[in-house]
């Protein structure tokens, strides 16, 4: 019998058809350990059973025919829900080895924010938040260009888009203001910017949660929060503030005593504001090169914490890698969280400061997931190298690695671990036998 059924309103209709969006994820592990069969249609998990307990669906009535959707066998993967990322700057994304100033033409942004996109997509990460900036240089020609890739990634990714100005008090922000408006009109979902930069962080703080209550936006705003009593009147301002307020990365908040930052995060968790750090490296937005802040003791104090990936391969960060794995694995190992905690921050935590449903490895809940070779969470943060990446009830990517040793003769005389399924050498978890002339038998799920 299944461990989970349908469970209405989310459930599909018993008259539904089956179709392309109908998929069985056959022998996963997940996270707790079992190993499982799970069936997706129409967007969402059906039904989760014991591996071995469900087969594809069937076209309703006599004789119907296994949908076409098929069967993708997970045995050797972990199955988790998918990752988000709230926090990247895909509009400059790609542009470390460019000569000369960033390019801000519309078709050189929007190639630059789509294969950004499809590497994030590749490591797993269904939805992103791209903070886009208007205005100055850029006026209004980048925002235009993520808009443009958010449509043409629908049905593979979700893409929402910030709003950044540069200044919005005095008279230089006048300009500022009235293209953040006109941004928001055009399709902007986030009203965002760096109180930092501007003269009056205060005065520039209060514009954008009067334009973002005027339009019902969220609000995220870049600051290093090293200023603790700037910190306390923005928590104080943004607080209750609905759909809510996001703030990162926050790396000043490392640097002060700590009885400050518990103080801090007080203030935070009572406003109910999210923290969205940067473990893989600071922003544009920081001159600092470790864009994380206290996450243990943010959590301790009930904030939200989750986690970014910030600059992508841009003059801030020219390694940014936009993996939220990896993301993941830097809270685990350098700032002491489980690895059940930090996974949650660029997952559940991630999701929630997007304003999306939750995900569970549970039938009626959306079918956002991705598979990782291994068996354990702490194996897969560890080396997470084989994904399969799903959206909507759909593959929509994957990778896989192939490690060898030698060839076989010298595999199997000396001992050496071997590539693919059956053999006692490992990658992601997954064991196997190099063919003749090296080259690496992978089991079902595979591909290169």
């Amino acid at each position: 019998m299944p461990d989970s059924q349908p469970q209405p309103p989310h459930s599909p209709s018993p008259s539904d058809s089956a179709g392309p969006g109908s998929l069985l994820l056959a022998g996963a592990r997940l996270a707790d350990g079992r190993t499982v069969d799970v069936r997706l249609h129409g967007g969402r998990i059906e039904a989760v059973g014991t591996a071995g307990s469900l087969t594809p669906r069937r076209a309703p009535g006599p004789g119907g025919n296994v949908d076409p959707g098929g069967r993708l066998d997970l045995g050797g993967y972990l199955l988790l829900p998918a990752p988000a990322d709230p926090h990247v700057h895909a509009d400059t994304a790609l542009t470390a080895d460019a000569a000369g100033p960033v390019s801000y033409d519309p078709e050189d942004v929007q190639r630059r924010v789509t294969e950004a996109a499809l590497l994030q997509l590749g490591h797993g990460a269904t939805a992103f938040r791209a903070h886009v900036r208007v205005g100055d240089v850029a006026g209004l020609g980048a925002l235009t260009a993520v808009l443009r890739t958010r449509r043409s990634l629908r049905g593979l990714a979700d893409l929402t888009a910030v709003a950044m100005p540069r200044v919005l008090t005095g008279v230089a922000g006048a300009e500022g203001l009235a293209i953040l408006r006109d941004a928001v009109k055009m399709g902007a979902d986030v009203v965002g910017g760096c109180p930092d930069l501007d003269p009056d962080p205060t005065g520039y703080v209060e514009a954008v949660l009067e334009v973002a209550a005027e339009h019902g936006c969220p609000v995220d705003l870049h600051t290093d929060a090293a200023d603790p009593a700037r910190l306390a009147r923005l928590a104080a301002m943004a607080g209750g503030l609905r759909p809510g307020v996001a703030v990162g990365p926050c790396d000043g908040l490392g640097r002060l005593p700590a009885e400050v930052v518990s103080r801090a995060a007080d203030g935070l968790a009572a406003a109910g504001v999210t923290v969205v750090c940067l473990p893989q490296g600071a922003c544009g937005a920081s001159d600092r090169p470790d864009g994380t802040a206290p996450v243990r003791l943010l959590r301790a104090a009930g904030v939200r914490v989750t986690a970014g990936s910030g600059a992508l391969r841009d003059v801030s960060n020219p390694v940014g890698r936009g993996d939220p794995l990896e993301a993941a694995y830097l809270l685990a190992s350098r700032h002491g969280l489980r690895p059940e905690e930090a996974y949650d921050a660029v997952s559940a935590a991630a999701r929630a400061a997007l304003g999306l449903p939750e995900v569970r490895v549970e039938a009626g809940f959306p079918a956002e997931l991705v598979a990782v070779r291994g068996d354990r969470l702490a194996g897969a943060l560890s080396l997470a190298c084989s994904r399969v990446v799903v959206h909507r009830g759909r593959v929509v990517a994957r990778t896989s690695a192939v490690r060898e040793y030698g060839d076989a003769t010298a595999s199997t005389d000396l001992g050496l671990p071997r590539q693919g399924r059956g053999g006692r050498g490992r990658c992601d978890g997954q064991g196997g036998q190099v063919g003749p002339g090296g080259g690496g038998q992978g089991g079902p799920g595979d591909m290169t």
